[in-house]
């Protein structure tokens, strides 16, 4: 992983001046020319998240679900982002206002499950087991915004990015109609967020508060036990 720089982000000349200016306002942009493999890199790990989300489990599964994770691993290992640029050496830069946002957004979600108990009670959720749900989502954001997001502004500039990501993560909710709005819109919280603050540690408690009132306020029928992929098609309650 790369030694810390003064500056930090995009690793190309941005072409949208205001987020040029931007960027540079806050110190992040380099001097230097974006990673050719960073596209692949993304391919790569997307494909194999992919793959393991729409394979049955199994050995098969377990297989391509190790691999999925030693390339995020690889990949973020063999980065020339620094650990700044990540998101992990500032857990209080932006914590009150991605926090205060995030806790907003909840309550939306808990004041929908008012209107949503037709369509069926929520699922009954573990507590217990949040934790668990808590240190996944944090991974999560690790992924969508370390591995993903920086990369792809490093080709797409910081605004495009946020949308591309974003994208990404809606895909990765697929078929469930709605963790896939859901997922796209919390897609553009987050990695908003992200630029903004660079932090990762308070997306991630916003990622769990977020996934824990979805579960608990809105209608299994329609969540199937926050599935996605080939397990949102196979759910039986």
């Amino acid at each position: 992983m790369a030694v810390e720089s003064k500056s930090f982000v995009a690793r190309v000349p941005i072409r949208d001046p205001q987020v040029a200016n931007e960027a540079a306002a806050r110190g992040w942009v380099r001097d230097r020319s974006a990673d050719p493999n960073c596209l692949l890199e993304i391919g790569l790990v997307f494909s194999l998240i992919m793959l393991a989300v729409w394979t049955p489990p199994g050995r098969f599964n377990s297989a391509v679900s190790l691999l999925a994770t030693l390339a995020v691993v690889v990949v973020s290992l063999r980065g020339r982002y620094s650990s700044r640029e990540l998101g992990l050496t500032r857990p209080a830069s932006g914590a009150l206002v991605t926090l205060i946002a995030g806790a907003l957004v909840v309550l939306a979600i808990a004041g929908a499950g008012v209107f949503t108990r037709e369509l069926g009670p929520p699922q009954v959720f573990p507590w217990h087991k949040a934790w668990q749900y808590a240190i996944w989502a944090l991974l999560q954001q690790f992924i969508l915004q370390s591995v993903f997001y920086v990369r792809l502004e490093s080709v797409l500039g910081s605004g495009r990015a946020v949308l591309a990501a974003a994208l990404l993560f809606a895909i990765a909710h697929l078929p469930s109609p709605l963790l896939t709005a859901l997922g796209f819109l919390g897609g553009l919280l987050f990695c908003e967020m992200f630029r903004r603050y660079r932090n990762i540690f308070p997306l991630g408690l916003v990622h769990a508060a977020l996934g824990l009132t979805i579960a608990a306020r809105l209608p299994d029928n329609v969540l199937h036990h926050m599935r996605v992929g080939i397990g949102y098609l196979t759910y039986h309650r």
